[in-house]
């Protein structure tokens, strides 16, 4: 499929969507979001790439639903309407579907529902040159992404509401300080810091990987209960085991 609103491509097994509207700092329209649910889909079938990282280019990651776009439609009670959310709730759909470990590398700015997709994914590195932000509030919005329920699963509920009633933007270190991004490092070494967290995962057991990707995200919605039940019944084909115990060696 041909692209317009970003790019994809694979090299050495890790697979790489980069949204790319530089003239609105790759705000997130409807036909991106189709886009993107596209580019996901392909390269969750695609047996090439075992690690897939999704950024955006220019100096953001995404600044959100497009402002412009919006603007011009008759907005009520806050919503931004299922011309935006259908398309971008299937996008999260499709990040935690894949049975592949999704890196979110963010580059840049990344406010309001380019946070909700950040969040689906599995994990976060960012540039310290990155900003975030919850900013739903102060265009009136609401959020319908599943900012309301995976931002306070990921920073607690008293930071998740501080960052939401305020729409403070956050630098990347103190993104990384309440445990919103798992690691902020320097622009500069952004790429060669998430290739090397793609090469770890990859030199594990990708079907153990799938296996605990599906368990952590069934657990969000559910209690713990639920989720100690579905971890002790749940089966999985998991193809290498026996090799990888079989070239087990102690270590002296």
């Amino acid at each position: 499929m041909s692209y317009h609103h970003l790019s994809f491509g694979k090299d050495s097994g890790i697979g790489r969507i980069v949204l790319s509207r530089p003239e609105s700092m790759n705000a997130l329209s409807p036909a991106l979001l189709l886009e993107l649910k596209a580019a996901l889909d392909e390269a969750g079938q695609d047996n090439e790439i075992a690690v897939l990282v999704l950024t955006g280019a220019g100096r953001a990651f995404s600044a959100g639903a497009d402002l412009v776009f919006l603007g011009g439609r008759k907005l009520v009670n806050g919503r931004v309407g299922s011309v935006f959310d259908e398309p971008a709730n299937n996008v999260i759909a499709a990040i935690q579907k894949i049975p592949k470990a999704v890196i979110a590398m963010v580059n840049g700015h990344c406010y309001a529902g380019a946070l909700e997709i950040v969040l689906a994914c599995d994990l976060i590195i960012a540039s310290e040159d990155a900003l975030f932000g919850d900013t739903h509030v102060r265009w009136g919005l609401r959020p319908s992404w599943g900012m309301s329920q995976r931002l306070p699963r990921t920073v607690g509920y008293g930071k998740a509401k501080e960052l939401s009633f305020t729409a403070d933007i956050i630098t990347a270190r103190q993104a990384e300080s309440i445990g919103l991004v798992n690691l902020a490092v320097p622009a500069a070494k952004l790429d060669e810091v998430v290739k090397e967290f793609a090469q770890k995962i990859m030199s594990n057991s990708l079907d153990a990987v799938a296996a605990y990707k599906h368990l952590y995200n069934q657990t969000m919605r559910g209690t713990l209960i639920e989720g100690l039940k579905l971890e002790a019944e749940s089966e999985f084909s998991i193809r290498d085991t026996g090799h990888r115990v079989s070239g087990f060696r102690m270590r002296k």
